[in-house]
């Protein structure tokens, strides 16, 4: 009789999630000389210091205890005035708001405490790369509704009507989105709540580039009266406040899905970090003019991006929000994957192939303008003698 490995105690869907896309690239580059990389989704800012000071001040005060699950009340009100101030939804600070660790804990806790085997799962793609692998780990079932560049990355009514069953139980809208850029308006989401204001399905919101919209202020489908009890708000502080390693998030919601939320996360996670808690109660009262300050360089970034792109025949729409772009790389005959790593190998240049967001990423890349300008510019320059080299020689 032969003997289990340690491999053979996995769960067999553990072992069938793939690793994460994105992560391949920034593990090889962070071991490769003189690399450059636009591939990871974070801030080249540093936290802002009055924000940071206010974490240190909290250390000096010997803030160093647990907090109650649902985070600090200070915190919570904040976060409530907040959206109340930005987008006009009243939430509870009570029992309708509760702090998380990131906002990919906030993400894998709604998607726990809703789904069972058996329900569907509507995921607008391409996507961030959590919510599958989540849904996933809750036994339910992923339905991609694929998005396209002629309607901007935007969900439509009609696709989404098209995926809708009576297994359907949560929708998942990411806008401004990662990985493409593009945003949904208050007219766009319209037409979405038109489908789904008489049908028991609940959403998840994830807005955590809610703050770095460019043309238009963001929408939130959770302004819908009738949809807000049926809506669960993801966000968080690490794009918005250049708060990546700070690790905290926030869910709103109806009390009685936060409630059965915080379950989960007393189990799971106890509290998020003490610290942290306290320099998000500065950010908030304090940090609209860091927002703004980071929004316009973002901007700044994204036009010299999508004009260089373009320019070099590799088609890129133009994106609205978050700080991606997401340029069509067919032009070159090569799968996403395989221009990433040529891209790599010859340019010493990591980017993200677009099959890591969904199949329906396949052909593009996305590339994140979260960086400084002069990497940008470089990043160009070195796409710019990569297709090159690919015309000269298409047979590598």
């Amino acid at each position: 009789m032969n003997k289990k490995t340690p491999a053979d105690f996995l769960s067999p869907v553990v072992k069938s999630i793939p690793p994460s896309g994105i992560r391949k690239f920034f593990d090889i580059v962070s071991e490769m000389e003189d690399a450059i990389s636009l591939g990871v989704g974070e801030p080249d800012f540093v936290t802002p210091w009055h924000i940071r000071r206010a974490g240190i001040e909290s250390l000096k005060n010997g803030h160093t205890y647990y907090t109650s699950n649902w985070g600090l009340k200070e915190l919570r009100q904040e976060i409530s005035d907040w959206y109340d101030r930005k987008y006009k939804i009243k939430y509870n600070p009570l029992n309708q708001v509760f702090v998380t660790v990131g906002g990919s804990e906030a993400v894998d806790v709604t998607i726990r405490a809703l789904i069972e085997p058996g329900d569907e799962v509507l995921i607008p793609e391409p996507c961030f790369v959590c919510y599958k692998p989540c849904v996933d780990l809750s036994g339910g079932t992923s339905v991609p509704i694929v998005t396209t560049a002629e309607h901007n990355f935007k969900l439509t009514a009609k696709a989404l009507e098209e995926k809708i069953t009576d297994k359907t139980k949560l929708l998942i809208l990411s806008y401004p989105n990662n990985p493409t850029g593009a945003i949904m308006t208050k007219e766009d989401l319209s037409e979405i709540v038109n489908v789904l204001k008489d049908k028991d399905i609940m959403v998840l919101s994830d807005e955590i580039y809610s703050e770095l919209t460019y043309d238009n202020e963001h929408a939130s489908i959770a302004q819908f009266p009738e949809m807000k009890d049926k809506t669960i708000v993801i966000n968080g502080f690490s794009k918005s406040f250049a708060m990546t390693g700070w690790r905290l998030g926030f869910a709103l919601g109806h009390e009685d899905i936060i409630s059965a939320m915080i379950k989960i996360h007393q189990y799971a996670i106890m509290s998020a970090p003490t610290t942290s808690q306290y320099a998000a109660i500065e950010a908030l009262k304090h940090g609209d003019e860091d927002i703004e300050q980071m929004r316009e360089e973002y901007n700044i970034r994204r036009r010299v991006l999508v004009d260089g792109l373009n320019k070099l025949g590799l088609e890129c729409f133009e994106p609205l929000g978050a700080f991606y772009v997401f340029p069509s790389i067919k032009s070159t005959n090569m799968t996403s994957n395989e221009f990433c790593e040529e891209l790599l190998r010859r340019e010493k240049l990591a980017v993200v192939p677009g099959s890591a967001f969904g199949d329906s990423g396949e052909g593009y890349v996305r590339i994140s303008y979260a960086y400084s300008l002069e990497k940008i510019k470089k990043a160009l320059k070195k796409i710019e003698h990569f297709l090159q080299t690919l015309n000269e020689n298409p047979e590598g």
